[in-house]
């Protein structure tokens, strides 16, 4: 608190309030005790003096999460004093930031290199100091020496150290702690201590007073655990962590962060160190929790009203709305041929960089549109645009509240019933395989579809384990018949593509779609344009190297992933769906967020442009050139077909190339073109145009109540004639079949013959011609079948050899040896 000794002046508290100060009043009869705000000026009195404290409340970030933090400084002035105190507040308010609110070094957002980081020992290289790193993971069993998950000294006593360049000098304000990443082991630091150099010679170590300060570690793995350093002897280049105590049975293990700020250089003697790019757009560069969310997006289309509408697609499990923001010319509804795109951000609510993204791009888009750029108005004018910034509110609010670093790797990753959304989407790809298996055992392609797969029944019921925000966002793909897609999230530098699910089962295998050539292209497009993917010299995130295959990767091939939105999105609608890793760091910090809208803004806009890429049109009634909705739209060689939506326009995804598209409905013929893709970012058109069925037309007719004509009645009685014909000559089929396949030897040794000269034969088969001329008055008679009428085995008989095509003399002749 800075106290200032003054009579009460509103002027002077305006002014306060304007330098980030909030005013604290007191009344003179209670001296020293600060009311709250909501007090109001007391009456002026003479000879009264009111103390007013003042409360800095500007936002700090050292924590990531832009939380208020307060200054105490027992500072006193007199009523003479009062404009140079306030001289000295903007003073104080700069000391407050250098002091408290010093971000990371970037040991987790990897800033800071691996050459930068080096240790007393280390039991391998999979322990190396470069794993040392707040938040890093583990690898799998078999990636072994290569990537393990902290850093772990070889041997276990008070003498081991971890040490960290900054490479200039720098104010330590702290150091943040982590156990060791496994599934094998429990190791984590308890007590540490912290030493300063400035040339690894001559080290000092922090202070508690007269005596050497330690700190509390950990007290598990994961839960990471801040440390503050007093103001004094906080100044050097160098810092090491020097742990004491360590968790019973376990060994010197940690991850860590460290927070600090860099001095000012006049003489820009460390200018070479300048490499990160930063943002000279205008942008709102913090993280914004739910009521501050609400409040940019709700400026922006203040800004921006032609051009934008905020919308709710549902509420999370604790009320809060799913807010999304539209960018279009004609806000608010669908126009015929404009394709239909989506960014999902905040799947997993401590992924933020995507939230922040995206707020980012809305007011982005915004002012540049305002501008006049021609690249954002086309972008406005020939799509529309919807912006989905947090699918989890509940679990970002979770991590909010902790903060950057203390957040850890999990803390509201999931709902807040605990479910993970991109798992939680239905299974659609068992549904898919088991109909091919099907196909594949049954020859019956009647039960095979590869696109608009239904939801199965047990998935919509009411005790199905679904979150409300999966249903919502479900609800709202059906709703909107959305072309592309990307949903963005955290942890990783790579772009994924489906399918995300293995089809056996497999922990990770290459699965692609029918579309995976245009799948690769997505992938690759937004990987490339990203400055920090892109970049040849960045190290692997955590345990996976990407680079190898261009920072892009099938879904499944990663690791399976059964129940994703991507798999979803393909399979149940015709939109087309990537997941996107931004970031190494799920929350980076504040400080870092400028430099990573800069490494994503031309990747966010060249994505959203693949929309044009590929055919569109409109398919339409020849007769009354009326929209037809659920045409199937079928590219040849490409096992995946879309289909048109209400208005009768679709659109198809391709890369370059001449493709042989046939579109078709129900009661429509089918129409095939040849349809060109170029290579610019513009949709080759090919419209449809259906003719309809006769019996189609038929349909029309008799539901209108009018008579078909005489020439159209005989045409009908002659085909059902021809049907009862055919379904005849099947069944007879069928039986004749069924009688050859009860017989387990030859046919013929199976048989004896029966001759009747003077009855039934004479009166009945000769005159029937049931089997021809050359059997004379013999008939077949199967043995299995002797109970049988002997018209009805003469009937049998005429089906066989009508079936088989049998020659009767040929027949006749074998017959006539039989000793029988």
């Amino acid at each position: 608190l800075l106290c200032v000794t003054m009579n009460p002046v509103k002027r002077s508290s305006r002014l306060l309030r304007q330098q980030g100060i909030r005013v604290l009043r007191e009344t003179p009869t209670s001296p020293g005790r600060a009311q709250g705000p909501e007090s109001k000026w007391p009456a002026k009195q003479a000879h009264q003096t009111i103390n007013s404290c003042v409360l800095f409340t500007w936002k700090c970030s050292r924590n990531g999460g832009g939380h208020p933090l307060s200054l105490r400084l027992p500072l006193c002035f007199s009523q003479s004093l009062l404009k140079p105190s306030l001289s000295l507040s903007l003073v104080l308010k700069r000391l407050f930031e250098l002091y408290v609110c010093c971000p990371p070094l970037g040991l987790e957002s990897l800033r800071v290199k691996d050459t930068q980081l080096r240790a007393s020992s280390y039991k391998r290289r999979g322990l190396g100091p470069h794993r040392g790193r707040l938040n890093i993971q583990v690898g799998s069993v078999k990636d072994g020496d290569i990537y393990d998950g902290a850093w772990c000294a070889q041997y276990e006593d008070k003498k081991q150290w971890l040490e960290v360049d900054a490479l200039r000098p720098t104010r330590f304000t702290g150091v943040i702690l982590q156990g060791r990443s496994s599934i094998w082991s429990w190791n984590f630091v308890e007590t540490f201590k912290v030493q300063f150099s400035n040339d690894t010679l001559v080290w000092k170590s922090a202070m508690n007073g007269s005596e050497e300060a330690i700190f509390q570690g950990n007290q598990d793995t994961e839960t990471p655990v801040l440390a503050l350093f007093n103001e004094s002897s906080t100044v050097a280049r160098y810092i090491r962590i020097n742990p004491q105590t360590w968790h019973e049975n376990g060994t010197v293990c940690l991850r860590a962060e460290v927070l600090g700020c860099k001095l000012p250089d006049p003489n820009n003697i460390y200018a070479w160190q300048q490499t990160e790019q930063s943002s000279h757009d205008k942008l709102d560069f913090r993280h914004h929790n739910y009521k501050e969310m609400r409040k940019l997006m709700k400026s922006v289309t203040e800004d921006c009203p032609d051009i934008t509408r905020i919308y709710s697609i549902g509420k999370s499990h604790m009320g809060l709305k799913m807010y999304v923001m539209e960018i279009s010319d004609n806000p608010g509804k669908h126009e015929l041929g404009e394709p239909e795109f989506r960014y999902v951000a905040g799947m997993h609510g401590n992924e933020v960089l995507g939230r922040e993204l995206l707020l980012n791009l809305m007011q982005y888009i915004c002012q540049e549109y305002k501008q006049g750029d021609q690249r954002i108005v086309r972008l406005v004018k020939e799509t529309r645009i919807h912006l989905l910034p947090s699918m989890n509110p509940d679990g970002y609010e979770m991590a909010y509240k902790k903060g950057s670093e203390l957040a850890g790797w999990a803390l509201g990753r999931y709902s807040y019933e605990g479910i993970d959304m991109n798992h939680n989407f239905a299974d659609l790809n068992k549904v898919m395989w088991d109909a091919i298996e099907y196909d594949f055992q049954n020859n019956d392609k009647s039960k095979l579809i590869n696109h608009y797969i239904p939801i199965p029944e047990y998935y919509t019921s009411e005790d199905a384990f679904v979150a409300l925000e999966t249903r919502a966002v479900i609800n709202w793909m059906q709703n909107i018949p959305f072309v592309l897609s990307a949903n963005l999230h955290g942890g990783e530098l790579v772009v994924t593509y489906p399918f995300d699910r293995t089809e056996d089962w497999a922990p990770r295998d290459d699965t692609p779609t029918p579309d995976n050539s245009f799948f690769r292209w997505l992938a690759t497009v937004y990987a490339s344009t990203n400055q920090a993917m892109s970049n040849p010299d960045r190290r692997p995130c955590h345990n996976e190297n990407f680079q190898r295959y261009n920072n892009i990767i099938n879904g499944a091939n990663w690791h399976t992933v059964p129940g994703s939105m991507n798999d979803f999105s393909y399979l149940h609608t015709n939109c087309f769906d990537v997941t996107v890793e931004l970031s190494c760091d799920k929350f980076p910090h504040a400080s870092e967020l400028p430099t990573e809208w800069m490494n994503n803004r031309e990747s966010l806009l060249v994505y959203m442009e693949q929309v044009h890429r590929g055919i569109k049109g409109v398919v339409r009634d020849k007769d009354t050139e009326a929209g037809i909705a659920d045409a199937v739209i079928k590219v040849d060689d490409i096992d995946h077909h879309v289909r048109s939506v209400a208005d009768g326009d679709y659109w198809r995804l391709l890369n370059p190339g001449e493709y042989e598209v046939t579109a078709s409905a129900e009661g429509y013929n089918p129409s095939t073109r040849r349809c060109q893709v170029m290579y610019d970012h513009y949709p080759t058109v090919c419209d449809f145009r259906l003719t309809k069925t006769p019996r189609q037309r038929l349909k029309e007719m008799l539901a209108k109540g009018i008579k078909p004509p005489k020439d159209l009645q005989i045409r009908l009685r002659q085909l059902r004639l021809r049907k009862l014909r055919a379904s005849t000559k099947t069944i007879n089929r069928r039986r004749a079949a069924a009688i050859l396949s009860t017989t387990t030897h030859n046919v013929w040794e199976m048989l004896l013959l029966h001759c009747d000269e003077t009855s039934w034969y004479k009166s009945e088969c000769q005159n029937k011609k049931c089997h021809g001329d050359i059997f004379l008055n013999c008939i077949f008679l199967p043995v299995r079948f002797s109970d049988l009428l002997l018209k009805e085995m003469c009937f049998y008989l005429h089906i066989i050899i009508q079936f088989y095509k049998i020659n009767a003399r040929r027949i006749w002749h074998r017959l006539l040896n039989f000793e029988a």
